[in-house]
């Protein structure tokens, strides 16, 4: 294992796998991310504007730097539909060795 503090997992989703597979597609030519997982069929229970609300949704994982992160979010708070984005950051703490170089070489 390698230190990882120099790269993040963005979650996003999005409301079908059409515009899950959009953003993820112009976020790889970007070179904002190395890769990213759609996960298909989530079912979100959420507050919105004082009603609780549930939807079926796609959940995208993004792995990239933090150095790419604010034009990542720049460009995902542009071309997404909703009003309000999901776009939460988590830091990693460590990772394999040969992914994190290849994550590195990616974006």
């Amino acid at each position: 294992m390698k230190p990882a503090h120099r790269f993040v997992l963005v979650l996003i989703t999005a409301p079908n796998l059409k515009t899950a597979r959009a953003l993820a597609r112009v976020a790889l030519e970007a070179r904002l991310i190395a890769c990213a997982n759609l996960v298909p069929r989530v079912e979100s229970h959420y507050w919105w504007q004082g009603r609780l609300e549930r939807g079926a949704e796609v959940l995208l994982v993004l792995k990239t730097t933090r150095a790419r992160l604010a034009a990542l979010e720049k460009l995902v708070l542009a071309r997404h539909p909703y009003d309000t984005p999901e776009f939460l950051v988590l830091p990693l703490h460590a990772g394999a060795e040969r992914y994190l170089a290849w994550l590195a070489a990616s974006v």
